[in-house]
């Protein structure tokens, strides 16, 4: 087998597409499968090295772990030290508010809830249940602004676009406006340098876009925020790839997140690009 992606997270934050945008993608997918069952199932597996499962995505949530992530956290420990496997454990976070309302809107019943546990207490139990295998993850997406197909792509980019065993190094833009975003390693905050916005011949552009482009690349402060963040990730990259993380994601916000954090992502991903493999890049507000 090649690869196993492990797919947990909050009910209600997207696991379901997950899977079938694996699926589409050539993986094989079990959904809840009790992480009892896991090792049994990769044994036979390697032991028949069938073509099969050339690669395996395995769904995994709290219904199938009787309300605790003891087994679950052994597994994933477990799987993530084996150096015949290569595993890539992906959680799916989601704001208790959002889940809220989705859980509300599609009026289906939350796995935790009962007649005596509101909706509400049930996410927050869920939350709380599964903070520990969070933590453990090698990739988080927050999918709280997301929808369906902005979700299936970040698989595709983020997940899939891996092509090797290297660390895969995620920049991604976003506007403070709009939130911070819950799942990143380092976020850098570029909202003190000159902002096109207040150009009204610039306001409709966004970072990708040669008027901006030209404009931030005559700041000096912006310049120099490009090299001191170019050489905090380059420095500190090594410690990270030493530690066998799979993923690092650095996060540039700006206001809006179209403008200033645009550009630099696409400066920082460019710059990297031509120095390492598994590469990718998002931006939030554009999307």
């Amino acid at each position: 087998m090649n690869r196993l992606i492990i797919v947990t997270g909050l009910s209600g934050s997207g696991k379901s597409v997950a899977l079938h945008t694996l699926e589409d993608e050539g993986f094989y997918c079990i959904d809840n499968l009790p992480s009892s069952m896991v090792k049994d199932l990769l044994d036979r597996v390697l032991i028949e090295k069938t073509k099969l499962f050339e690669n395996l995505a395995i769904g995994i949530d709290m219904r199938g772990e009787h309300y605790t992530p003891d087994q679950f956290l052994s597994v994933i420990k477990s799987l993530q030290a084996r150096t015949d496997l290569p595993t890539d454990v992906l959680f799916l976070d989601t704001s208790r508010q959002t889940l809220s309302t989705r859980f509300s809107e599609t009026r289906r019943k939350h796995p935790l809830s009962s007649n005596a546990v509101p909706l509400i207490n049930a996410i927050d139990k869920e939350i709380s249940l599964l903070s520990s295998v969070k933590h453990e993850a090698d990739l988080v997406i927050d999918t709280s602004l997301l929808n369906l197909h902005q979700l299936r792509k970040l698989i595709s980019t983020d997940v899939l676009g891996r092509s090797s065993a290297d660390l895969s190094l995620i920049f991604q833009s976003f506007g403070f406006k709009h939130g911070q975003p819950t799942s990143t390693d380092f976020m850098f905050d570029v909202r003190c340098l000159p902002n096109p916005y207040w150009e009204p011949s610039l306001r409709e552009f966004t970072g990708k876009d040669e008027p901006i482009i030209d404009y931030l690349g005559e700041q000096e402060n912006v310049q120099n925020m490009f090299s001191d963040i170019q050489q905090y990730v380059e420095r500190w990259l090594p410690s990270f790839e030493n530690e066998n993380r799979s993923y690092l994601t650095v996060s540039i916000g700006c206001t809006g997140g179209r403008h200033r954090s645009v550009y630099l992502c696409e400066l920082l991903a460019a710059h990297f690009s031509n120095m390492r493999e598994n590469v990718s890049i998002r931006h939030r507000e554009l999307n």
